[in-house]
């Protein structure tokens, strides 16, 4: 049976779990219209932080997607590294890194993140993953 799109995800993490969600949205920049895709992370449970968002905005050399030749999910720069985020452990590398470099998940607030920021350093850690993830 297929899983509902729009329905959360479930991602349990060193005996922690998020609940993520993925979104595409559109926004006019520069007379034209541009792409995002935003991957927003929850720690569980409800109200224990701050949601993670994650934000791939399309430019120059980089893709998300919004139109043929390009997944759903994924994001990328054009000659280098891409991951695609309908993958929990896409999901995983990029909270990883984002951990690693000093997002609190317990923080009440939200917190925005530049995703182009994470991808090279999530990608390289998705290449070498070889551990279980945990997903619903």
């Amino acid at each position: 049976m297929p899983r509902r799109s729009r329905a959360p995800r479930r991602l349990v993490v060193d005996a922690r779990t998020y609940l993520w969600t993925l979104r595409h949205s559109h926004s006019m920049v520069d007379g034209g219209r541009s792409c995002c895709q935003t991957l927003t992370l929850y720690p569980q449970p409800a109200g224990a932080g701050g949601p993670l968002r994650i934000v791939f905005a399309a430019g120059p050399d980089r893709y998300v997607p919004g139109g043929a030749y390009v997944g759903s999910g994924d994001v990328g720069y054009i000659r280098g590294a891409d991951l695609n985020l309908h993958e929990p452990g896409a999901v995983r590398a990029l909270l990883d890194v984002a951990l690693a470099r000093g997002w609190q998940p317990q923080e009440r607030q939200a917190v925005e993140i530049d995703g182009w920021s994470l991808l090279e350093a999530a990608a390289a850690v998705r290449a070498g993953t070889t551990g279980s993830t945990q997903s619903s």
